[in-house]
């Protein structure tokens, strides 16, 4: 007894006929590439645009005057919990700030 395997999927066509078949609908047969076509695109920044972007490449390129040191010290004292915080002196540069800005 024997049994045909049959999964439902259509029957796969040979390589030549896949081509033949892509390059006709394509529009015909193609021996020479095609050239590309020049970009006509541009772009224009504004003046502050080009500030703004040498702004950037200028502290992106400066040291940006952060204390590592000191940033490594108050992760270390995060991280096991030492770091206190006065709120007395943060209400008072907060008031100092108000006032230096309303001012």
């Amino acid at each position: 007894m024997s049994h045909k395997i049959d999964n439902g999927l259509p029957a796969v066509r040979p390589p030549d006929t896949i081509n033949a078949t892509a390059t006709a609908r394509a529009g015909g047969e193609r021996s020479q590439p095609i050239a590309a076509t020049a970009a006509t695109d541009s772009v224009r920044l504004t003046d502050e645009a080009e500030g703004l972007h040498a702004l950037e490449r200028e502290l992106g390129a400066a040291p940006a005057g952060i204390d590592i040191v000191r940033v490594n010290e108050l992760r270390a004292a995060i991280a096991d919990g030492s770091y206190r915080v006065d709120a007395q002196q943060v209400a008072d540069r907060m008031l100092a700030l108000d006032s230096a800005l309303s001012a």
